[in-house]
């Protein structure tokens, strides 16, 4: 039996990982004026995707033009939705009307 991700050993890095991202994110939670962990939580964040986008593989050949666009409007518009609830206010206007 091999460990997490077919690798040797691999379940100690994934539990490793996954205390650290555990950490980053419950110190948020518990005090979210915290820069240091304001800075593990989207360290765990970066380090995810890009462990994600590594190993992806992308078949554009067979993808329609429709398909690619959907996934690209879907995936920058929730950035976009997501950032802009972290800004101050939570984007909602101070205006009324």
């Amino acid at each position: 039996m091999r460990g997490a991700g077919s690798t040797e050993g691999g379940e100690w890095s994934f539990l490793i990982g996954l205390v650290m991202a555990i950490a980053g994110i419950g110190t948020v939670f518990y005090n979210a004026r915290n820069p240091i962990g304001w800075m593990l939580a989207v360290g765990s964040l970066v380090t995810l995707v890009a462990g994600v986008l590594a190993n992806a593989r992308f078949w554009l050949r067979s993808m329609s033009a429709f398909d690619l666009i959907v996934i690209l409007v879907l995936a920058v518009g929730g950035i976009g939705l997501m950032l802009r609830g972290l800004r101050a206010g939570g984007g909602r206007s101070d205006r009324a009307g």
